[in-house]
């Protein structure tokens, strides 16, 4: 089935090596997001607010205001596996109901389950 298939190439891209050093990369930018709280649909904001994928950018000084927020060039410009950065995005942005601090909860703990811990 199509959508299984797709559940392993995601369950495969945050296992790799490169999926690991992202999410380690995302916990971090997550956790120095000042005010806890992720917007959507938009990378950062004239605010300098930003989505869970914007606040990588700004971890790394990158300028995205006005860059595609798209799966693939997000992923080609960080460097990212796609799949790991659409299920990403899906995560951040698939929840219309929330609050940004509710929206930055929940992406942190998804992030949080998927890091492997180092032993």
């Amino acid at each position: 089935d199509e959508l299984d298939a797709w559940h392993r190439t995601v369950a495969d891209a945050i296992a790799s090596p490169e999926g690991q050093a992202f999410l380690r990369e995302l916990a971090d930018a997550l956790d120095a997001v000042p005010d806890r709280a992720l917007i959507d649909k938009v990378l950062i904001d004239e605010e300098g607010d930003c989505c869970a994928i914007g606040a990588v950018c700004k971890a790394r000084g990158i300028d995205a205001k006005g860059m595609d927020s798209d799966a693939d060039s997000v992923a080609e410009r960080l460097g990212a596996p796609l799949p790991l950065v659409a299920a990403i995005i899906d995560r951040n942005d698939g929840y219309h109901n929330d609050t940004p601090e509710v929206r930055w909860q929940r992406v942190r703990r998804w992030v949080d389950k998927r890091i492997k811990k180092e032993t």
